[in-house]
């Protein structure tokens, strides 16, 4: 049996959708949908599926945060294998059947699945989006030490606690799985399909708080998997090679450019500021 946790915070119009692409995936096993957030609407979206699919519970959460749902459902989930997501995204047809491969391998303990973005590359932030899980995925395919998506991952059940305050719950996760002597692996074809922002306002706010997870202090901070250098270095092949035409090379450009000052601003408000969870994870609303 598995246990799919899709966490979500006022997103009346995905959800839906999040929960019903998890209900129709072709599989065999035994599994049950936990979906995690606060508020009335969430509530009444998930209790309508589960008249119809008992596999489907509501968790109410204290809206604390993401970490903080996690928790809730960690002692809530009866599921051998944990399969993360959330309620803004859609797991493709046939994705969960290619994450839940590998755990025919008893020393895989996580197995991160591969966002792909659902916005237009005609546009500037369309196009970096495209540019940046193109980036992730060449990552995830040529090293062995990287996080799992938070977009799609799955990983045993020995996972009972995550630090409430961590901007990068899928890296502590990760972390902890490799700590315990378990393989994480990539799994391509496990594709899920995500909203990526359409603003430079709301780019900086997802970016910070991803990116800056991983140069967070705490004491269960896993091993730095990126850093600045480390990113221009593994860009330089894209930069050259992803661009299709003189448009492109721009925007390619103005994303380095704004890379530069995303992690200006990583030092700047996590180094030197302090910056706490509530100051940092902020809504992204156009990804909505």
């Amino acid at each position: 049996m598995f246990s799919v946790i899709i966490t979500t915070l006022k997103e009346p119009k995905t959800l839906p959708k999040a929960i019903q692409s998890v209900l129709r995936q072709n599989l065999k096993d035994d599994f049950e949908v936990l979906v995690v957030g606060p508020g009335r609407e969430t509530e009444n979206i998930a209790r309508n599926f589960s008249k119809k699919y008992t596999a489907v519970r509501y968790l109410k959460d204290k809206r604390q945060g993401k970490p903080a749902a996690l928790n809730l459902a960690f002692k809530q989930a009866e599921g051998e294998i944990l399969v993360l997501t959330d309620g803004d995204v859609l797991i493709g047809q046939n994705s969960l059947r290619h994450l839940l491969q590998p755990f025919k391998d008893l020393n895989v303990g996580a197995v991160s699945g591969r966002p792909v973005s659902v916005n237009s590359r005609e546009t500037m932030f369309g196009y970096w989006s495209h540019f940046l899980t193109a980036a992730a995925h060449q990552w995830r395919l040529k090293d062995n030490y990287f996080p799992c998506s938070g977009y799609l991952y799955a990983f045993r059940n020995i996972v009972r606690n995550i630090p409430e305050k961590t901007f990068a719950e899928d890296g502590i996760i990760t972390s902890i799985i490799r700590g315990n002597n378990y393989q994480v692996v990539y799994a391509p074809e496990a594709e899920v399909y995500v909203k990526y922002p359409d603003n430079f306002r709301d780019w900086l706010k997802q970016k910070i708080r991803s990116t800056g997870g991983y140069v967070q202090k705490s004491e269960t901070n896993p091993k730095k998997t990126r850093t600045f250098r480390q990113e221009i270095k593994d860009g330089l092949i894209l930069f050259f090679t992803y661009p299709k035409t003189v448009k492109e090379f721009f925007w390619t450009f103005l994303l380095y450019s704004a890379r530069i000052y995303l992690w200006l601003m990583i030092f700047w408000n996590i180094k030197i500021k302090n910056k706490g969870f509530n100051d940092i994870w902020q809504r992204v609303e156009s990804t909505k």
